[in-house]
């Protein structure tokens, strides 16, 4: 539908692997991935409440991006990460959409031809009318409880080779002792684990639990050569415990 509108636009297809319904593992992905993009109409889709009340909007970033989809949460982590949102409106101008309107496909219908139209040059404000950036539906993002000895954390996301993104970073092991070459106890679902912490899997056997760095400056666990989400049954919002061993 893009290529209809706008045939000469570069289309960058980033996934299409984020889990049904998992609004926050969309959010967190786009976040981690647009630093790394041009600078263009964004467009993300995880739209649970498709044909209910949440609002089809765009974005207008602070660095010049613009954003398309859902008024869940999904966007703005991204947009807020990358300075902020200046202005958003509501997708509402039917001239900007497909002339019938599924209730339940909206990323074809709505927000597919919003963002080529933004990108053949439409103004964001032809879209609809304004909203409050402020009123924007904002994802809660866990917190981890960092103690004297211990961590609690809640697993954010699981990537297609099982590894396990934590809402940690490598400051936050350091601070209860936990740094590459040391042992760590490990807590999920009840059952204790022991894993290495290390800068790369190449440090480890195959077949080893190790907590490390991932390319986006998150702490992660993953199984050298296997699948640490599913041996541990472990999904996103799951509690996990990290302590030195």
């Amino acid at each position: 539908m893009i290529k209809r509108i706008a045939p000469d636009v570069e289309i960058i297809d980033i996934t299409h692997g984020i889990p049904p319904q998992h609004v926050l593992q969309g959010a967190l992905v786009l976040a981690n991935t647009l630093p790394y993009m041009p600078v263009g109409v964004h467009v993300a889709i995880v739209d649970p409440g498709v044909g209910g009340d949440r609002k089809p909007v765009a974005l207008a970033g602070s660095d010049g991006r613009l954003y398309v989809g859902p008024d869940n949460g999904v966007l703005v982590v991204a947009a807020d990460s990358l300075g902020g949102v200046e202005r958003a409106v509501e997708i509402a101008n039917t001239s900007y959409m497909l002339d019938s309107i599924s209730r339940t496909f909206h990323g074809r219908d709505i927000f597919s031809p919003a963002s080529a139209h933004l990108a053949s040059g439409v103004a964001l404000e032809e879209l609809g009318p304004a909203l409050d950036p402020g009123a924007l539906v904002r994802l809660e993002l866990p917190a981890p409880e960092v103690g004297s000895a211990r961590i609690r954390a809640t697993a954010l996301y699981v990537d297609r080779f099982g590894n396990i993104q934590l809402n940690l970073t490598s400051h936050e092991l350091e601070r209860v002792g936990i740094v590459p070459g040391a042992k760590v106890e490990i807590e999920i679902r009840f059952e204790r684990y022991y894993a290495v912490a290390a800068r790369t899997f190449a440090e480890v056997r195959a077949g080893d639990i190790v907590v490390y760095e991932d390319a986006y400056g998150n702490v992660a666990l993953a199984i050298n050569s296997g699948d640490a989400a599913g041996m541990f049954s472990a999904r996103v919002g799951q509690e996990v415990l990290l302590s030195p061993a």
